[in-house]
């Protein structure tokens, strides 16, 4: 059969949706499946080295931020009113497979309905509730949860996460029977605690990913202020960056380095290098059911953990052999940060964390339950 998968974002860019649909796009090769990805080009700079030769992956002008993102309503339309005529002229798929945000999912329900094609969509976050925690306005959080709900309205199945993310959608009026939980991973191969480290002095901590307003990174650059021997990476993009620089000016001259968005396999190197890795997301806000993928890479990583806030990302932590959960407070954090940097983790320990990840996170497990699930839509 032939399945499309719509996505503003692909591999090779260093993102959660990325090594989700490349996965899940591997899956469908695999089992027979005829794959065709309808996605954005790539920023500038970065090149598709190696690409999987079953894929069929076709590219289309988008506009991107300063940081090479495409992140905002208008660079999403600039991708969406394109990708909807692209879906009414491609060959007709079985299935149809998008990525938020939702008005991504607004053009292929439209596209698909036209041509009676049944929509898989992939819920790999509810971006209203994110909109809401990030102090939009009222009626923009209204506008996008009404563009949500459609598309959950119209698509045929609608993959899920997570427990929380599954739980939150039927809250939001999802019936039960269209919802697959397939989870969420990490590739394994890439992120491992064999291979080159970072060419840095070791003992560093390491926010690796998206720093935004739901994820209140601030609270480790706060930490740095009551632990004076630790020294903080940032790398990657988010709109807090400049926010955080002026305060490291204040809290930490000196002590933090800010790098940019990098390939998976550069994360990599830095992850195992690491005397720790961060993540957080914001108690508050109505936001706390999201995951933070960046758990799964240095999981897999063998790195030590360390999370800061409620929900299913400090029940992570707290499994995880090498992690850590505190409040998302500077205190406690930086208590936590003291305890990591103390007692660094033996070679032995970070292996076995990292098999503890594979059992839990391996993406190609994911990957085959969400291919299953397209492809049960595209025969019915």
């Amino acid at each position: 059969m032939r399945v499309t998968i719509a996505s503003r974002i692909f591999a090779p860019e260093p993102a959660a949706a990325s090594f989700r649909l490349a996965a899940l796009a591997a899956a469908l090769a695999d089992a027979g499946h005829d794959v065709t990805v309808l996605t954005s080009r790539l920023p500038r700079g970065m090149v598709e080295a190696a690409p999987d030769a079953r894929l069929s992956v076709r590219r289309a002008p988008v506009l991107r931020d300063r940081t090479g993102a495409v992140r905002g309503y208008v660079p999403y339309l600039s991708f969406d009113i394109p990708l909807f005529f692209r879906l009414l002229t491609a060959r007709r798929s079985a299935a149809i497979v998008v990525e938020p945000p939702p008005t991504t999912g607004l053009a292929a329900v439209a596209a698909a309905g036209l041509r009676r094609t049944p929509v898989v969509y992939y819920a790999a976050d509810v971006l209203a509730d994110a909109a809401a925690s990030a102090g939009s306005p009222a009626p923009v959080v209204r506008v996008v949860r009404w563009m949500e709900r459609t598309v959950w309205r119209r698509a045929a199945a609608v993959l899920s996460v997570s427990p929380s993310v599954t739980a939150r959608l039927r809250e939001l009026g999802v019936p039960a029977a269209r919802i697959v939980e397939v989870g969420n991973g990490i590739d394994t191969s890439v992120f491992a605690p064999d291979g080159p480290t970072a060419e840095a002095e070791p003992g560093y901590a390491l926010y690796a990913g998206t720093a935004s307003e739901v994820h209140g990174a601030g609270v480790f650059v706060e930490a740095l202020a009551h632990v004076p021997e630790a020294r903080l990476v940032f790398m990657g993009g988010g709109v807090e960056l400049e926010a955080l620089r002026r305060r490291v000016d204040q809290v930490a001259p000196g002590r933090v380095t800010f790098l940019p968005t990098a390939a998976p396999e550069v994360v990599a190197r830095w992850l195992r290098g690491a005397a720790v890795a961060l993540a957080s997301v914001k108690p508050d806000g109505g936001y706390q059911f999201a995951f933070p993928t960046k758990l799964y890479a240095a999981a897999a990583a063998g790195a030590p953990l360390l999370f800061s806030g409620d929900g299913p990302g400090a029940a992570f932590a707290q499994d995880a052999p090498l992690g850590h959960a505190a409040p998302h407070d500077p205190v406690p954090v930086a208590d936590a940060l003291r305890t990591v940097l103390s007692a660094p983790a033996t070679v032995a320990e970070r292996h076995a964390q990292a098999e503890w990840a594979r059992a839990h996170v391996d993406l190609a497990a994911v990957a085959g339950r969400a291919a299953a699930a397209v492809a049960a839509v595209a025969r019915r």
